[in-house]
């Protein structure tokens, strides 16, 4: 089987030196394909051609094929005209299926497409997302999932949520979780620690959040709830919020202004991924109160970074999470800060959540992903 791989996020994110969840998902995907023993497994002999729409991101990936108009033409182009995608026919000789990891789907003539779809809420809650172009990007999004064949998403609340929104739309339905990284598990030593914590003016103990700002991760609960604490608990466990400017933050960034002026919490906006790793190493807890995901790999990768985690108890969450987490209601101020509170007096509960987050945390493996995507694979090639 010749696969087709949708690797345009992975490119863009090369690029930029950051890769987003989607970036990572089909870097993970790509490294079993061509992985030699775990390639045979999943029956492509390293036979995968990466797929890049727009000649720029074909920088990154120079073994690419790649696709000479950006996405959003070409699918307004062919949303309009009912054809293939312009340079589909040249792709079509060299693949046999395609899977679209990044919402990027293409529609081709004669190739069955998968689609990975990660949640659809540009749809659901387009008040969430960036608003540039909103309307016709949720227009074209509708439109271009009819191109796929099956999808796969990423947990059974994404799949119901999928189902509900684009109705007799959707093809076939197929919910595989994520993994996390084996780099999240591996012990950092006290010396690089220390270091780390150095350079960012920080001691252990803090309470952490990461994630790129925007309206759905509810950063600006989590200040709030923070800022109920009792001054001796902030001072000792203050607030380390970590993650780049996305859109509608004008109030937040205000937030988190006033947190540093007040010593209570640090806003570091860029970190290096191999920073982060000890930052959640060095943490007292992850705080996560989203008041949507899809998946939530976040909660995952607090697990495996042997810290307790505090998440919603809404969306795929808890589907995630199991009970290795303090679930709360994401929407109170006091439920986030009375959770933050417990993990401060009750040592006890601090450790069974770290314990139990191990336990859950392997319940998920990048390997399994590949393994059940290698399952649709089969199922659409035979």
């Amino acid at each position: 089987m010749r696969l087709g791989l949708g690797c345009t996020a992975l490119a863009r994110g090369r690029l930029s030196g950051h890769l987003d969840g989607i970036g990572v998902y089909t870097s993970e995907l790509l490294k079993y394909a061509n992985s030699d023993t775990n390639g045979l497994e999943l029956g492509l002999n390293n036979n995968v051609i990466c797929t890049v729409f727009g000649k720029k991101f074909g920088a990154a990936l120079p073994t690419a094929c790649t696709l000479p108009m950006v996405y959003s033409v070409a699918a307004a182009t062919s949303a309009a005209t009912g054809l293939p995608f312009l340079g589909a026919t040249n792709l079509e000789r060299q693949i046999d299926l395609f899977h679209a990891t990044d919402h990027y789907i293409p529609k081709l003539r004669n190739t069955p497409v998968v689609a990975t779809i990660m949640d659809v809420i540009g749809i659901r809650h387009p008040e969430w997302v960036n608003p540039s172009l909103r309307s016709f990007k949720n227009a074209l999004f509708r439109k271009t999932v009819g191109w796929a064949d099956q999808i796969i998403t990423i947990s059974n609340y994404s799949a119901a949520d999928i189902a509900d929104w684009l109705g007799a739309q959707a093809p076939k339905i197929t919910a595989i979780p994520l993994g996390v990284s084996e780099d999240y598990f591996q012990p950092i030593s006290q010396e690089d620690k220390n270091n780390v914590l150095s350079q960012y003016q920080l001691r252990p103990g803090y309470f952490i959040s990461v994630g790129t700002l925007q309206p759905r991760k509810n950063v600006e609960r989590i200040i709030q709830a923070h800022a109920l604490l009792p001054s001796s608990v902030r001072t000792e466990h203050p607030l380390v919020v970590v993650g780049q400017n996305g859109w509608r933050t004008d109030d937040l960034i205000q937030s988190l202004s006033q947190l540093e002026q007040d010593g209570y919490g640090r806003w570091l906006k860029y970190v290096p991924r191999k920073d982060i790793f000890a930052l959640l190493q060095s943490a007292h807890a992850l705080v996560f109160p989203s008041l949507y995901e899809g998946f939530g790999l976040p909660v995952l990768e607090g697990f495996a970074s042997g810290i307790p985690v505090i998440t919603s108890n809404t969306s795929s969450l808890p589907e995630v999470a199991g009970d290795a987490a303090s679930l709360v209601n994401p929407s109170s101020v006091e439920e986030i800060a009375h959770a933050m509170l417990q993990l401060v007096e009750q040592t006890d509960l601090r450790n069974t959540l770290i314990q139990k987050g191990l336990l859950q945390v392997n319940k998920f493996s990048w390997a399994e992903t590949a393994r059940r995507t290698s399952e649709v694979y089969r199922e659409m090639f035979s």
